[in-house]
């Protein structure tokens, strides 16, 4: 006795503690480089100047990468050396950093579009070139197509498949992470012991995107070709919608993060022996637990020799369409990837315009919306996800208690999300797009309601961004289309004088002038953010209490021998219906807001300079309530098919008690135990969930 509790006692620096080690490091460089890519998007969209739902595009391409080979990793590697395909894919995921950063080096320096140029302001002396008199702006001419080509030839505005082709191979890299790390662990770690350390992991893996996020406010801040240009001849700041931060310097550095997580995996054995086992439990190797009450008869079996030797690709290959359908008939298991992919869907569109739409509707700066993601939202993500590995742990909750806990959390988060709709800001006064040049309130998004009276002398171009904020409080479109008439200063000091249309607003003062840049949002909206940040803390707390709950759902409702492929078909489908459209589709009704679209190097719509906030708002968050709705639909049948299972079974265990007496089955192991015997036994009997 005394020989096997030696022997089932693990040591300090067991393998498997090793192999924890290094999945907690490995989750949290691969969410270092997801986070930081999530907090790029929007430095990467004014970079190459294109449209949200490009960006949506390019921000999908990551889970492109695991589309093409997903499947093939989870079912094949789960039969070859699954530490050793974790390394590799380390090194591709590293490599797809250093590509997404290559552009930078081979596009020239950074132009925003400006009027400013056109002012010749030195020493003080004063200018009267920002009201044109020549039209000279005015025409707006539209370059021949050969003209077009060779601009954008020369500026390199296609390099943004580099950043497509570098995320993408982080999508096939981060493949074999989730689906053989996590069905590593729970082969050889005890069955009560899984919940703790998924969501250890994945708390680890969540401090990941907190310094992703930080690193890329950091870099936001940083001007995109610092060290090539003088700042001081740079006009805008970081809290203009034209600047663009040091993107690529991240890159470079998450991929460098990649490189060295990826090492201690080389060094890991294939296998290992089950957590605590003594010698007569590792000979027999026999796999009990609650998921046989989950799993149908037909998934639980297999024909699969009890030593088998070395397999062949083409064995492995005839056995993978069986095993598919052996999954597939698992109806909890298809209701579990149908409501992942939907809360999916939600939670990544959400994420992923989170910083433009704290941007727009509070008047953040893009370094400080990232930010503060980074130091409250994700900590909280943080706590929640260990707070659920630890009631599950502490309660020892079932399936269906875990189902309550998913469910139960996800309502009162999605409660949190609507008290987010009521916590508005009005837009920025900007003369002809959010209001008129008398002072009433009217959206508009034409361009000819940026001539007025006031400015229709000066011969202004309609198409280029280059706001200013004047003395009234209003922020007009360009110097020009305010009508001033002179400029003191330059860079950044510049300072524009005799504005007439400043003067001819409702609230005019003596001296019309304005200064670079959008006038600050109100003090109450500052209120209103702080109130925002409060509530989306508090939301993301619930909703990550039901993660580890969720996972152990998963794993409990599948056969242990199809566990590799059936996370990775759940990743496969959540990736593809849940992570390549949102983006996408978010992005394009989050372009149908916008206000004023900013003008390419080579003319052509660019990135958008400033939307309508009220329906920015109903369009980002009435496609996630709606989303999200439908996912608790789905819990619903999810919960109603696990209880009613449960229903069967407990039925089928009070008949079937007598019989197992009357022949001598002993229940001296206690009653939970007990239970579990007699669940897998009656689970035998079904055929169907």
């Amino acid at each position: 006795m005394s020989v096997e509790k030696k022997m089932a006692q693990e040591p300090c620096c067991s393998k498997l503690k090793m192999f924890l080690a290094a999945m907690c490091f490995v989750y949290f460089a691969k969410a270092f480089q997801g986070g930081y890519m999530k907090s790029s998007i929007t430095q990467i969209e004014r970079r190459f100047d294109i449209p949200s739902s490009l960006i949506g595009f390019i921000d999908g391409s990551f889970e492109i990468g695991n589309l093409l080979v997903i499947a093939f990793v989870s079912y094949f590697g789960a039969k070859l050396h699954r530490p050793r395909l974790i390394g590799a894919g380390c090194l591709i995921m590293a490599m797809g950093s250093f590509i997404t950063a290559a552009p930078h080096f081979f596009q020239g320096l950074y132009k925003y579009e400006t009027t400013v140029s056109h002012i010749s302001a030195s020493n003080g002396t004063e200018s009267i070139l920002p009201c044109l008199t020549n039209g000279s702006l005015a025409q707006d001419d539209i370059p021949t197509v050969e003209i077009q080509a060779e601009c954008e030839k020369a500026a390199s505005s296609s390099l943004w498949l580099y950043v497509f082709l570098g995320n993408m191979l982080r999508g096939i890299g981060e493949t074999p992470v989730m689906p053989l790390g996590l069905s590593y662990l729970d082969d050889f770690s005890r069955a009560e012991n899984t919940a703790l350390y998924m969501a250890l992991i994945q708390t680890v893996g969540i401090m990941g995107p907190m310094f992703g996020y930080m690193l890329g406010s950091f870099c936001a801040k940083l001007y995109v070709d610092i060290g090539a240009v003088d700042l001081d001849t740079i006009t805008i700041n970081h809290k203009d919608s034209r600047w663009v931060g040091a993107w690529w310097l991240g890159f470079l550095l998450t991929g460098g993060v990649m490189l060295l997580a990826g090492i201690p995996f080389w060094f890991l054995p294939k296998s290992l022996h089950k957590q605590g086992e003594t010698e007569t439990e590792k000979k027999s190797n026999v796999v009990e637990g609650e998921q046989d009450c989950f799993i149908p008869d037909n998934n639980k079996h297999s024909n699969a020799p009890d030593k088998p030797g070395p397999v062949s690709m083409a064995a492995l290959a005839k056995d993978f369409l069986p095993s598919l359908k052996k999954l597939f008939s698992n109806q909890i298991y298809l209701l579990l990837v149908c409501t992942a992919f939907v809360q999916v869907n939600g939670f990544i569109g959400m994420i992923t315009f989170k910083p433009k739409f704290m941007e727009q509707i509070y008047g953040q700066s893009a370094s400080k919306a990232i930010f503060f993601i980074g130091i409250m939202n994700l900590p909280a993500v943080a706590l929640g996800i260990v707070t659920g590995g630890f009631i599950m742990k502490k309660f020892k909750l079932n399936v269906l208690g875990a189902t309550k806990i998913c469910i139960g959390t996800s309502l009162l988060a999605f409660f949190t999300m609507l008290i987010q709709y009521f916590l508005q800001c009005d837009n920025t006064q900007v003369p002809g797009l959010t209001l008129s040049y008398q002072g009433v309130p009217q959206v508009s998004y034409q361009q000819n309601t940026l001539i007025s009276p006031c400015n229709m002398g000066c011969s202004c171009s309609l198409k280029h961004w280059d706001p200013i904020c004047a003395s009234n409080g209003l922020t007009y479109a360009s110097p020009c289309l305010a009508g001033c008439q002179s400029s003191t200063g330059d860079g950044k000091n510049m300072v524009f004088h005799n504005c007439t249309c400043v003067g001819d607003s409702p609230f005019p003062y003596a001296n019309m002038s304005a200064v670079l840049g959008q006038c600050p949002r109100k003090s109450d909206c500052d209120y209103m953010f702080k109130v925002y940040m409060a509530v989306t803390v508090i939301g993301a707390f619930l909703s990550a209490c039901g993660a580890t709950p969720g996972y152990i759902i998963l794993l409990r409702s599948i056969n242990p021998e199809l566990k590799s492929l059936a996370l990775g078909i759940y990743t496969l489908i959540v990736r593809t219906l849940g992570g390549i459209p949102p983006p996408v589709y978010f992005g394009a009704f989050i372009d149908r807001t916008c206000l004023k679209w900013g003008t390419k190097q080579c003319g052509g719509r660019g990135a958008c300079r400033i939307y309508d906030s009220g329906a920015f708002r109903n369009a980002f968050l009435g496609l996630i309530y709606g989303l999200y709705s439908l996912s608790y639909i789905l819990w619903g049948v999810v919960y109603i098919r696990l209880s009613h299972r449960e229903k069967k079974l407990a039925l089928k265990n009070q008949l079937k008690a007598p019989e197992q007496d009357g022949n001598g089955v002993s229940a001296g192991n206690g009653n939970a135990s007990s239970a579990i015997v007699k669940c897998g036994e009656n689970a035998d009997q079904e055929t169907t969930i």
